[in-house]
Order: C-alpha cells, then sequence, then structure tokens
C-alpha cells in the first residue's frame, strides 16, 4: 500500500518478533541456544574496515545487545570495503550509522555507542557486562589494542580478531587461558609505529599468503599507515568471525587460541594452521619480520 510519506516505514515495528525474523539460523542452532543468543553482550571497537560488518553478521545471528565505539565519520575513500559507506552516509558517525543499520535489523537491540571510540577513560564502561570482545580496530591502532586486550584478560573476556589481508581472512582468538596478546605479538617491546605494525602484521598472518600475490608492495606504506585493501577480505573476515563468536558463546566444539593461528585464503585456495611456539620470541618470526621490515622499508615512497 502507498504512503503519502516517503519516510514512513511500512512495516509496524512494534509487531516485529525476532523469532520470526532470525527462524532460519535454527536448525543451525537449537531453540535454546537462539534465546541465550540473545542474552549476550558483544563490543566491537571500530566500525570501518571489519567492525560494521562484524556487527552486521551477529545482529543477523540473533544477537541483540551490543556495545559498539568509533570516533570517525564516513568518507568517500571508504566505499571499496566499508559497511554502509555510501553516498548518503558520507559525513556522518560511523558508529551512529551502524547502530541504526542494527536497529533495522532488529528494532529490539540495545545498542550502547561510544561515539568518542575506545579511551583509557571508557574503557571499563565500554566493557562492562561483556561476554566477547571483537576486534574491528584499524590496522595501525596498535598501542590502544595492546591497552584492549590487557584489559580484556584481566576481565577474563574473550577477543577475537579476524584480519582481512588481500582475499583471505587471518583469525586469531585470545581468552584467559591462552597465550597473552603482548605474549604473542610482542608489540611492547619497541615504541616504533613501525615496527609495532610489521609485528603486528606477521603475527597476524605468520604464513604471509598475501606475499604470493600482492601487486604493488609500495602501495603498503607503513610510513604513513596506509595499506591496500579488497572488499572480499572484509567479508570474509565478517562470516569467520561470527562463525568463531557462535562457538565460543554457546560453547559448541574446539577454538584454537594464540598461539595457534589460522588463516584462510580464496585466491591461493589455501587454509594454512600454524602454531606459533614461544609467540613473537619464535626464531622464524623473528626472520620473518626482519624480511618484511626489509621489503617494506625498500619499497617505500619515500625512499
Amino acid at each position: 500500500m502507498a504512503t503519502d510519506n516517503p519516510n514512513q516505514p511500512f512495516f509496524d515495528v512494534s509487531l516485529f518478533d525476532p523469532r520470526q525474523a532470525f527462524s532460519r539460523n535454527l536448525g543451525w542452532i537449537t531453540n535454546r541456544e537462539f534465546e541465550l543468543l540473545r542474552t549476550f553482550k558483544i563490543a566491537i571497537a571500530g566500525m570501518g574496515g571489519v567492525g560494521g560488518h562484524h556487527a552486521e553478521v551477529l545482529a543477523r545471528l540473533g544477537i541483540s545487545r551490543f556495545h559498539l565505539s568509533d570516533f570517525d565519520t564516513f568518507e568517500i575513500g571508504n566505499f571499496n570495503r566499508q559497511n554502509a559507506a555510501q553516498i548518503s552516509n558520507v559525513g556522518r558517525p560511523k558508529v551512529e550509522v551502524i547502530a541504526q543499520k542494527l536497529l533495522d535489523i532488529n528494532p529490539r537491540a540495545q545498542i550502547t555507542c561510544f561515539s568518542q571510540g575506545v579511551t583509557a577513560e571508557n574503557l571499563d564502561s565500554f566493557l562492562e557486562g561483556v561476554d566477547l570482545y571483537c576486534d574491528g580496530l584499524d590496522f595501525f591502532v596498535l598501542e590502544l589494542r595492546e591497552k584492549l586486550f590487557r584489559a580484556l584478560r584481566n576481565k577474563n573476556i574473550p577477543g577475537i580478531t579476524v584480519a582481512p589481508i588481500g582475499v583471505g581472512a587471518a583469525m586469531l582468538v585470545f581468552d584467559s587461558r591462552s597465550m597473552s596478546f603482548d605474549e604473542y605479538f610482542g608489540m611492547y617491546r619497541t615504541r616504533d609505529t613501525v615496527e609495532k605494525a610489521i609485528r603486528f602484521l606477521v603475527g597476524l598472518a605468520p604464513s604471509l599468503q598475501h606475499a604470493r600475490y600482492i601487486a604493488e608492495i609500495r602501495k603498503s606504506d607503513f610510513q604513513n599507515r596506509k595499506t591496500p585493501s579488497l572488499p572480499m577480505g572484509c567479508y570474509l573476515s565478517a562470516g569467520v568471525l561470527g562463525g568463531l563468536a557462535l562457538k565460543i558463546l554457546l560453547k559448541r566444539g574446539k577454538v584454537y587460541t594464540a598461539p595457534h593461528s589460522l588463516h584462510f585464503d580464496v585466491y591461493n585456495n589455501a587454509f594454512v594452521h600454524k602454531k606459533i611456539y614461544f609467540g613473537h620470541r619464535n626464531p622464524l618470526q623473528q626472520i620473518k619480520r626482519y624480511l618484511v621490515k626489509k621489503q617494506l622499508l625498500a619499497s617505500s615512497p619515500q625512499k
């Protein structure tokens, strides 16, 4: 039926029934698990490259309680990969746009937005009552990421980071019994931002699958905090994260935690599972960091 007001919704949200909306999830999950998922609270920091995709996948899974954070607004340069990056949202706060999108998916969702991003001052509030943290921070937000994962460990909250790298997704899970974020990456050992970024990259993707098909290495400019990205990696990462979240929250089956690293790369037709003994102290990891740094600096636009 037509309406005179183009902004008036066609559906009466008071009639919204989550069980009907997400009923196709049943079968893959039980009725009891469906109800359980609605009780969990998920924190996602960063609504950019992957965070917005993570939020949408989890909302469509039936999760309805979120803490979302981001201080940034959408811009044209986001269009190749970010959820809700489109002309109508340019200049709008990312966290508000994604929160509204989740409410359009589930108007009964309970969402708390941290529009200043995650800071040392609001970190406790951001993680209050949270059952799982999903990492959506920009690749180069490293010092904050270190503090956040330390807080997760102290609060016994599991954390997932799934990085879109090329046409693949590299995944790590940290919890109170796993190797710690600091032990695994060792970013605390340096104050140099480029060195931190290299440690993060080599830890996320120790198999370096992406190196086999990157077209122009000079586009990876760590000095100026820029790396290339593809939409496929971002969407793939959200699907992987959703699967891990389901297993962790519902305690369904084995989840590999750090120092285990898993990397699925569609371009290479490859799935690589590695256990990085001794974390950042692993001799092979040290060699890889040296080689990656040498290659990046040799191809730097400043050279």
